[in-house]
C-alpha cells in the first residue's frame, strides 16, 4: 500500500468517525443549552440584611438603589453594556451558576427572622430564569460558597464600574 493510500485509509477509519461522533454527540447539547445568551433578558440582583433587601439592581430598567455609608438610600439609573452582560453570562456559565441550589442557607435557618446578609441573584431568559438566594453565613459546601461569593462580587463590580462610567459621562453643572 502506498503512503497516500495509508493516509486516506487512516482518515476514513479514525478521523472521520471521530468527527461524526463529535457532531452527533455535542450538537443536541449545545442546541438544548438551558440558558442561552441570545435568549437573555435581564439580571436582577438584590442584597441586604435579612428580609430587608434595600439594595437592588435591575439590568432591564437600569434601576439601581443602594444604601450609602450615611444610611441614605441612593436611587440612580445605571445601564450595563452588552460586553458587561456577555462577561457576566459567561462567568455565570463558567462558575456553574445554573447548577447552584436555589437556596444556599444552613439547615434550620428561619429565613423570615434571619438577620444575616442575604444576596438574591437572578438571571432572566425568555423561557426560564435562574434565581439563587445566598446567605452569607452558609457553611455547607465551601467550594460552592466560594463560587457564590465570586458571582456576587462579579455582579457588584460590574454594576459599580458601570455607575462610574455613567457618572463620568454626565455633563458638569457649571
Amino acid at each position: 500500500m502506498s503512503d497516500k493510500a495509508k493516509k486516506i485509509f487512516l482518515a476514513l477509519t479514525i478521523i472521520v468517525p471521530f468527527l461524526i461522533y463529535c457532531v452527533v454527540y455535542y450538537t443536541p447539547m449545545l442546541r438544548n443549552a438551558p440558558y442561552k445568551l441570545k435568549e437573555f433578558e435581564s439580571i436582577e440582583f438584590k442584597w441586604g440584611e435579612g428580609n430587608n433587601l434595600e439594595n437592588s439592581y435591575n439590568s432591564a430598567t437600569g434601576d439601581y438603589q443602594y444604601v450609602n455609608a450615611k444610611d441614605s438610600i441612593i436611587r440612580t439609573n445605571v445601564k450595563l453594556r452588552k460586553d458587561d452582560i456577555l462577561y457576566l453570562h459567561s462567568k455565570a456559565n463558567e462558575l456553574g451558576f445554573w447548577n447552584f441550589p436555589d437556596l444556599m442557607a444552613n439547615s434550620g435557618t428561619d429565613l423570615k427572622t434571619s438577620t444575616v446578609p442575604r444576596y438574591v441573584m437572578k438571571f432572566n431568559y425568555k423561557k426560564k430564569s435562574k434565581e439563587v438566594v445566598f446567605l452569607a453565613d452558609y457553611n455547607g459546601n465551601q467550594k460552592l460558597k466560594g463560587l457564590a461569593m465570586q458571582m456576587k462580587t462579579l455582579l457588584t463590580q460590574s454594576i459599580n464600574e458601570a455607575e462610574e462610567r455613567y457618572g463620568k459621562q454626565l455633563p458638569s453643572k457649571n
